[in-house]
């Protein structure tokens, strides 16, 4: 790709323009609102050196246009116009820190250490050449120096603490159950006996106990407070339950690597554990659960479900050996 010579906005001052000879930029920039000049800009004279002090180690001034001291003419290795160098031959991709034919250095942030290499400070691309950008996804962000826990190990953390908390139901909740059993025992025995007897009448079934809607109450009043007594006082302390624990992964806060508290412990079970009160209403609150549950496999780039945008909390992997832990490209603080 060649650009015609001309005066064009400096890519670098976009306030400015400068003269391009097709090699290179040349001459003083003049404000964009100008009326360019008619080719090129008159040379510039060439800067007087000033002399050295004259010392025995000291040798001969460098003259103008080497690269401690570059004259109007100098062209940069990597820039367009460099003996041997196309446009569009810049170095392959472009580097993470802004300049094409910039490596990365070790740690991987943009322009953190190494070489500078591509257009000299102040310049910019060609005209036309677009700026260069990361190439390809970013690193994935790790809070606090730990990587992101993935959605597999906090569904199955999660089926376990679910597990815990029906067996708790069980022994509470289990008299409760066995009478709704019993208050509708009367509609659902009639219910089968049609069934095995092909019986096609239209009949509406027997109603159920007069206290089978009280019993659905009080069941899933216990069955949420179990949750509660279970969840909320083990994630306040450490940001582990059970489960968790066995999968190694834990919540923290966005903003500091801390436990999470009483109070952002019982925001971020709210969202996920009040809706079990509204399983009476045709299943409302399952639906809601299942949303909040899934809501990671769509957050970017930090995987929170709604839960944790509410209480402002992100869950992460813990590391099995210290090195897991080290600050890592992507680290988010």
């Amino acid at each position: 790709m060649s650009v015609a010579p001309g005066w064009y906005v400096d890519p670098a001052d976009p306030e400015t323009r400068r003269y391009w000879d097709g090699e290179g930029w040349i001459g003083t920039p003049i404000p964009v609102d100008a009326t360019p000049p008619e080719g090129p800009p008159p040379p510039e004279p060439e800067p007087t050196p000033e002399p050295e002090p004259a010392t025995p180690a000291a040798g001969p001034a460098a003259p103008a246009g080497t690269p401690s001291e570059p004259g109007p003419a100098t062209t940069w290795p990597g820039q367009p116009g460099h003996p041997g160098q196309q446009p569009g031959q810049f170095g392959g991709t472009p580097g993470p820190g802004g300049h094409p034919g910039q490596q990365p250095d070790q740690s991987g942030w943009p322009g953190a250490g190494g070489q500078q290499a591509g257009w000299p400070p102040g310049s910019g691309p060609p005209p036309g050449w677009p700026y260069p950008t990361w190439p390809g996804q970013p690193p994935p962000p790790r809070p606090h120096g730990l990587p992101l826990a993935s959605f597999g190990a906090r569904f199955a953390a999660r089926l376990i603490d679910f597990g815990i908390v029906f067996v708790l139901n069980v022994f509470v909740n289990g008299f409760f159950v066995y009478r709704l059993a019993q208050e509708y025992a009367t509609p659902l025995n009639e219910f089968w006996r049609r069934v095995e007897a092909q019986d096609t009448t239209t009949d509406p079934l027997p109603p159920a106990g007069d206290q089978a809607g009280s019993l659905v109450v009080v069941i899933l009043l216990l069955a949420t407070a179990l949750w509660l007594a279970y969840e909320v006082p083990s994630m306040a302390a450490g940001g582990q339950t059970f489960g968790k624990r066995l999968l190694r992964v834990k919540a923290v806060p966005v903003e500091a690597d801390a436990p999470l508290g009483f109070g952002r412990a019982l925001r971020r079970w709210n969202t996920l554990g009040l809706p079990t009160l509204l399983w009476y209403c045709c299943g409302l609150g399952l639906l809601l659960q299942l949303i909040d549950s899934l809501s990671p496999l769509f957050d970017h780039p930090l995987r929170q479900a709604l839960h944790d945008k509410r209480a402002q909390t992100v869950v992460v992997r813990l590391p099995r050996t210290p090195d897991d832990r080290a600050d890592t490209p992507g680290d988010t603080p």
